[in-house]
């Protein structure tokens, strides 16, 4: 048996930088897990995920993916009880990855950079199957994050934006040292974060230096007066 990780993975920027760093590290990551919320969700990134399939072929790491048919958060008022109910599903998956012959699991990674609500909440539940949490991100200053971002090589794109100062132009737009300049810039005027940290914005990774090809995505721009997404019509690694 062998010390096997996995990867909380959504093809966000955080979630791949957290991949990215523990291959680096070493760690024998085997295993990607995407979550697919139904709708909006407290505990998970939640656009593009339907990319996620194309992205772990890319990575060549096998890939477990939980449908929203596994939620059971829908009737659940209270934040704190629903961030509970929303990793139960994540919690069960982690369990049936462990118990599978030759499987020892070590830990998970995250890409946690200022969440305690989430961060809480992960610890917790490595704590309750003793295995380990690897956030390289975790309150580490965000533009320095971003910057080691682009230094590796990772192409990011933006696939969702909800917050003032952000119109339509960003929805594709990719997430680079220009943007991050200006989104620095609206920092000051709106407190919009440098890394969308409070779901100002939205990214996916389409290329990097841990996956072999390039994700290829064809979209429309889909704009609801004071917020927006991709719709991806049609993807493909190159």
């Amino acid at each position: 048996m062998t010390d096997d990780w996995v990867s909380l993975f959504s093809g966000g920027k955080d979630s791949s930088w957290a991949l990215y760093r523990a291959l680096e590290e070493g760690l024998d990551v085997s295993r990607l897990l995407t979550i697919h919320p139904a709708g909006d969700s407290y505990m998970y990134h939640t656009p593009a995920t339907e990319l996620a399939e194309l992205a772990a072929e890319s990575v060549g790491i096998d890939l477990v993916e939980v449908s929203p048919d596994d939620f059971g958060a829908d009737d659940v008022d209270d934040a704190g009880a629903q961030g509970d109910a929303e990793l139960e599903p994540m919690e069960a998956a982690l369990r049936e990855i462990a118990a599978d012959e030759g499987v020892d699991l070590a830990g998970v990674t995250a890409g946690a950079v200022e969440s305690e609500y989430q961060t809480s909440r992960i610890q917790g539940m490595c704590d309750r199957l003793g295995i380990d949490l690897f956030a390289p991100l975790w309150r580490e200053d965000p533009i320095e994050l971003a910057e080691a971002m682009f230094e590796a090589g990772f192409e990011i794109r933006i696939v969702q934006v909800a917050a003032y100062g952000l119109d339509e132009s960003w929805l594709g737009r990719r997430y680079d040292a220009d943007a991050l300049a200006e989104l620095v810039d609206l920092r000051e005027e709106y407190g919009v974060h440098p890394l969308g940290e409070g779901g100002e914005f939205e990214t996916y990774v389409v290329d990097g230096p841990h996956m072999d090809r390039r994700i290829d995505i064809e979209y429309d721009a889909v704009w609801e007066g004071d917020r927006g997404h991709v719709e991806v019509g049609d993807a493909r690694l190159e």
